[in-house]
């Protein structure tokens, strides 16, 4: 049952994103970036619930899976912004030197160097060399920031998702890193 309403809240909003008619006359690369966005935002749900432990799965699976949900999480951020960037250069100098005129920008680079950091913070755990209380307290509180950005940054932009769907999966996905964040667990039966 789990399984079934995830898929549920990532399939609809992507569907309604792959049929928009505002994507009619856009190039391909343009849509391939823009569905790239609308996909990390779906996985920005996933990474809460493996984080926590809240899918019905192995714990050991759950946490692979967070890694590689979290690589992926990058990859299209990256597909997002490298796509933007062919169609449009300007716009994501714009928006990465923080003088664009929209507002959505900010929130999408603020969100971009937050994943970015947060991935790093996990590829160089070992590494650091910090108790495990400051670790999951720095990449919490930078995934914190990568949702709330994403959700902001999505919900300010009149595009291919539609409004109903994305503004569930948003809140969803809000709602979900919170959760994840204040340490809440289900209770065991």
């Amino acid at each position: 049952m789990k399984w079934a309403a995830l898929a549920l809240v990532i399939a609809v909003p992507i569907a309604f994103a792959l049929t928009s008619p505002l994507l009619a006359w856009r190039s391909p690369i343009y849509i391939a970036a823009g569905i790239a966005g609308v996909v990390g935002l779906a996985l920005l749900l996933v990474q809460p619930l493996l984080a926590r432990g809240l899918l019905p799965m192995h714990a050991m699976r759950q946490r692979r899976a967070h890694a590689w949900v979290g690589a992926a999480l990058i990859l299209t951020v990256l597909v997002h912004v490298a796509g933007l960037w062919v169609t449009s250069p300007p716009d994501v100098i714009d928006a990465l030197t923080f003088t664009s005129p929209t507002p959505f920008s900010a929130w999408g680079v603020i969100a971009m160097w937050a994943a970015f950091a947060a991935a790093l913070l996990a590829a160089l755990r070992r590494r650091l060399r910090v108790s495990p209380r400051r670790w999951r307290l720095g990449h919490t509180a930078l995934a914190l920031i990568v949702v709330i950005g994403s959700a902001v940054h999505a919900l300010l932009i009149d595009g291919t998702m539609e409004s109903v769907s994305k503004a569930v999966l948003c809140a969803l996905a809000v709602i979900a890193a919170l959760y994840a964040a204040a340490g809440l667990r289900p209770r065991r039966r």
